[in-house]
């Protein structure tokens, strides 16, 4: 549980728990220590740092999220979290983030992102994470429906959504991203998997 500074006092944001991690929530202080990962960001998430940064993380979206978090304090759990790999014995091993990218839109739709470090790939890892973002996007009554986009040459992550329950439904909002979603409806009626 994370507790940060919203215009109403401390707000607290609870970590998501799935079978295997812990998604911790991010703060502008975790974003800004991924500078040093096996240091200062190891330090202040309690746990080992694999090879970081995941694929498709760099300074530019690491920008783009320190930004949301500052111009909205009270976006609760609809930020980035942090896929912190229980072990027995040991620390936990940071293997991922992903996370919301902002609160639901007045439709009830709610966008998630995704990666894992290539050393934890094909075992499950994505899927559980992205199972666990989508529990707590539909534990939430306004939400109508979870989207996520990719890229068609990236199998890996098409096989995480599909694995969750997301369909495709057409061209993504940059060039050459295709579009997936989850909706309420689909994911209730669904049998759930252990994620």
């Amino acid at each position: 549980m994370h507790r940060s500074r919203g215009g109403g006092g401390a707000l607290i944001v609870p970590s998501i728990r799935t079978r295997r991690l812990i998604l911790y929530p991010a703060t502008v202080e975790l974003l800004e220590a991924e500078r040093d990962p096996g240091g200062e960001l190891s330090d202040l998430l309690q746990a080992d740092v694999a090879s970081w940064p995941p694929p498709l993380n760099d300074e530019a979206s690491r920008a783009w999220m320190i930004d949301l978090l500052r111009s909205h304090p009270d976006i609760g759990p609809w930020g980035m979290y942090y896929f912190l790999l229980c072990r027995e014995g040991a620390l936990p091993l940071a293997i991922g983030n992903g996370g919301f990218k902002g609160s639901p839109s007045a439709d009830g739709t709610v966008e998630i992102g995704y990666s894992v470090v290539e050393s934890h790939h094909r075992r499950g890892y994505g899927a559980e994470a992205a199972g666990g973002l989508v529990r707590r996007a539909f534990a939430d009554p306004t939400v109508r429906r979870v989207i996520a986009e990719t890229f068609p040459h990236l199998l890996g992550s098409i096989g995480v959504l599909r694995k969750v329950g997301f369909r495709r439904i057409g061209e993504g909002s940059e060039p050459g991203a295709i579009l997936f979603e989850l909706r309420r409806e689909d994911w209730e009626r669904a049998p759930k998997i252990d994620l």
